[in-house]
């Protein structure tokens, strides 16, 4: 029996609505989930293997392009760190230049060139050291070279371009000093291990550690009162007529890069006023 199309119609309506109704009120998940759960992991079998062969198919591309990022990145961070150690060394040569206009602030009455420390004796038991000023800037053998922190040596011998400073730590020098707060005189003598000390200090010469010791500038090789190092430690004997200092130098000799030349300080020769013996 055939039914009027009509109410075919309504029916199909009617069931389409009562399905609708039921979804909506959460009846057929459960049938849903049962129906579409091997739809929905074929789907998600799927996926997963497309997308393990796009990334083998795009790896060596990524990989390359990584590299490449990598190698740019690393050469940046390399340009990075030489400006960084640039600016360093810029800034520690600043420091040492304001020091040392500092020093020539307060020491006015001196005359200065700067010059640049650029080698050093290679004998163990020589202490000298090579600037790059020389007989063509005015520098002449005997003229006091100071840092920001005081005494350094003096200049021993001269090229137009450059010198040959000696250093106060040097086995051959001999400087006469004077020592604060107490006012006692000695001679301060290098060695061959770079140690310093003030010998013929008078045994009644109250000298404690951490007394300064300047030049006293007797003998004309140097000017008076430039600061040389403090006294480490004292030998003194009953029965010797003279005690004798350690000295700790204020300058640190191994760091050594920018130096002052007293240049307006000419040395006084009083060799021939030395008195010697009588011929027999």
């Amino acid at each position: 029996m055939n039914l009027p199309r009509s109410f075919q119609t309504i029916v199909l309506a009617i069931l389409v609505i009562g399905i609708l109704l039921l979804a909506l009120g959460g009846y057929l998940t459960p049938i849903s989930r049962v129906a579409f759960s091997p739809f929905i992991s074929t789907q998600t079998w799927l996926a997963s293997r497309f997308l393990a062969i796009r990334d083998f198919m795009t790896a060596p591309r990524d990989v390359a392009r990584l590299s490449q990022l990598n190698d740019q990145y690393e050469a940046e961070i390399a340009r990075l760190q030489s400006q960084i150690i640039e600016l360093q060394q810029q800034n520690s040569e600043l420091e040492v230049l304001s020091a040392l206009l500092d020093f020539a602030r307060t020491h006015a009455e001196n005359e200065y060139i700067t010059a640049a420390v650029i080698g050093r004796d290679v004998s163990p038991f020589l202490h000298y050291i090579i600037i790059n000023r020389g007989s063509d800037d005015g520098l002449r053998r005997g003229m006091p070279v100071v840092s920001s922190q005081g005494l350094v040596g003096r200049v021993a011998a001269v090229t137009a371009d450059g010198a040959r400073v000696q250093l106060i730590t040097d086995p051959g020098t001999a400087i006469n000093v004077r020592i604060q707060p107490s006012g006692a005189e000695g001679s301060l003598a290098g060695s061959i291990t770079g140690d310093i000390t003030v010998e013929s200090i008078p045994q009644d010469a109250a000298i404690q550690t951490g007394d300064l010791v300047l030049t006293s500038g007797l003998g004309g090789n140097f000017p008076p009162d430039m600061l040389i190092g403090q006294v480490s430690g004292v030998r003194q004997r009953p029965v010797e007529l003279f005690q004798t200092a350690n000295i700790e130098p204020v300058v640190d000799f191994s760091q050594l890069e920018i130096v002052l030349v007293i240049v307006n300080f000419r040395p006084v020769n009083i060799g021939p006023l030395i008195p010697t013996a009588a011929p027999p």
